[in-house]
């Protein structure tokens, strides 16, 4: 059975932290250094510089002086939130996806309540763990997925608007019995909870919940850019429309289908290309290897949310980049203090 329950919030206190929209950013596992540098400079006060500081230190250091000077308040009384994301996806299509905030307790995935679709690596929870035991704040939520119906919206204005996102404050966490939760986004950090309980601190985080059962919940491709492939090879293709047919590999102008019964991340997995990097945009992924830059691109189609399901049951895990779920959440709305 899934803890899932209402949490007292941190947020911010925009008159004397300024607008919303200078204070959050997109989580921190997908910020380059450029885009860094941006967000430290949109405000003094952004989400940056707590979730990717000079020093764990430093991220305290400033945590402590935004309480101390009411940059941040927290509410009085725990609540859950409704959180509404409005968004446009790579595809063009305007969506509206739903789902709850709220405190979970980290379960090892022997237990099935939350179970993993992907594998993680050591170094950046590392660094999460190092952040937490400094500032004993879940700074940013992670995503998770359970069998439901879409969120009812309040029908009154939110209580947090910035972008796309809106936020309502509700006092009570429906019954989560009998559910299970899967990990959409959010690997490493739940996996620096478990190692942060185990150490004695507090085994709660903070989530969003979105029920699958809802028209704004979208996967699309993480296309692999690759530097060397391995001589891999396939069918010679047309080049091909939306619908890809399957996995297909882009070189020197060519198309070719990679035929497998695997998903098509294990078809890449297996090939094992080399100097690897991912874009979900299929023009980009094409245009990185006509300018030169690549060997050759593995462009894929979206990981169906069922496969995601029946990877997860059966215990198994998935090459990192399997899934590419959009929007991302939004960090610096809410905080969830630990103690």
């Amino acid at each position: 059975m899934a803890d899932v329950k209402p949490f007292r919030a941190e947020r911010y206190d925009v008159a004397k932290a300024g607008p919303l929209e200078q204070l959050v950013a997109p989580p921190y596992d997908v910020i380059s250094p450029a885009e860094r540098e941006a967000y430290l400079a949109l405000s003094p006060y952004n989400v940056v510089h707590l979730t990717l500081p000079e020093t764990e230190e430093q991220a305290a250091r400033e945590l402590a002086d935004w309480r101390a000077q009411g940059v941040l308040s927290r509410d009085q009384e725990p609540g859950v939130w409704v959180l509404s994301q409005d968004y446009t996806g790579p595809d063009g299509v305007r969506r509206t996806r739903s789902g709850l905030v709220a405190s979970l307790r980290a379960e090892p995935y022997e237990r099935g309540v939350v179970l993993p679709h992907e594998r993680t690596h050591s170094g950046p929870k590392e660094g999460r763990l190092r952040l937490l035991r400094e500032t004993n704040t879940q700074l940013e939520p992670i995503f998770l997925l359970y069998e439901g119906d879409a969120v009812e919206v309040p029908d009154r204005a939110p209580d947090l608007e910035s972008g796309g996102d809106k936020l309502w404050r509700v006092d009570e966490a429906p019954s989560f019995d009998d559910i299970e939760l899967l990990i959409a986004d959010g690997h490493h950090r739940y996996e620096t909870a478990l190692a942060y309980a185990a150490e004695g601190g507090s085994p709660y985080l903070m989530v969003v919940l979105v029920p699958t059962r809802q028209e704004g919940l979208t996967i699309f491709p993480t296309h692999r850019v690759a530097e060397h492939v391995n001589g891999a090879r396939g069918t010679p293709i047309d080049e091909p429309g939306d619908e890809l047919p399957g996995v297909v590999l882009y070189r020197n102008g060519r198309y070719e289908l990679l035929d497998s019964d695997e998903l098509d991340v294990e078809v890449v997995e297996r090939i094992a290309p080399q100097g690897v990097t991912y874009t979900p945009r299929r023009e980009e992924a094409v245009a990185t290897v006509d300018r030169g830059e690549a060997e050759a691109a593995f462009l894929l189609r979206p990981t169906r949310i069922e496969d995601v399901w029946a990877v997860a049951r059966r215990g198994e895990t998935m090459p990192q980049k399997s899934t590419y779920f959009f929007p991302k959440l939004t960090s610096g709305l809410l905080f969830h203090p630990l103690d």
